[in-house]
């Protein structure tokens, strides 16, 4: 579906960058044509700054959502979540990313997760990047204890990863 969304503002770069931020943000567009998280609205003039469009980009990209039933059910139930990867040293919990060869195949989050059960550690949030919406899309693993060295090299031989790291402390 979201090749479908992506390929509606094909012909429209600087609406397609407002599509790219709505989605990567989770930010929803409410009824009356704002921009929000939550009940906390973003001003249209914001997320023009951020993207580097004008204003008007930006309300027209919503009020072709709004005119859209499709992107229009989408958009009013998007959702963002809190993301821990950057706060995550800071509350004494490891991250590790996950480079797969293929995002689009199946089974690679069962892999890592089976993998690392078996080696003891409690994943606290899995969050993979969605392939039609991110070039270089990869799994971001937290868990609660310090990564071991093995368990990178056992995740790296998986077949369907391509490279594995650990995020640094900020």
């Amino acid at each position: 579906m979201w090749k479908e969304v992506m390929e509606k503002f094909e012909g429209s770069p600087s609406q397609k960058k407002v599509i790219e931020l709505l989605l990567e943000r989770g930010f929803q567009v409410t009824p009356e044509g704002k921009v929000a998280s939550g009940r906390i609205e973003i001003a249209h003039t914001q997320i023009a700054n951020e993207i580097g469009v004008d204003r008007r980009v930006v309300d027209m990209t919503v009020k072709r959502i709004l005119a859209e039933p499709e992107l229009k059910k989408i958009f009013e139930n998007i959702r963002s979540i809190a993301f821990l990867a950057e706060v995550a040293p800071l509350l004494g919990l490891s991250v590790v990313i996950i480079h797969p060869k293929d995002a689009k195949a199946k089974g690679i989050l069962g892999e890592v997760a089976t993998v690392m059960a078996r080696r003891g550690l409690s994943i606290r949030q899995a969050v993979s990047d969605d392939p039609y919406l991110v070039d270089a899309p990869k799994l971001t693993i937290i868990t609660d204890k310090n990564i071991p060295g093995e368990l990178i090299e056992e995740i790296g031989k998986l077949k369907s990863v391509k490279g594995v790291q650990i995020q640094p402390p900020t």
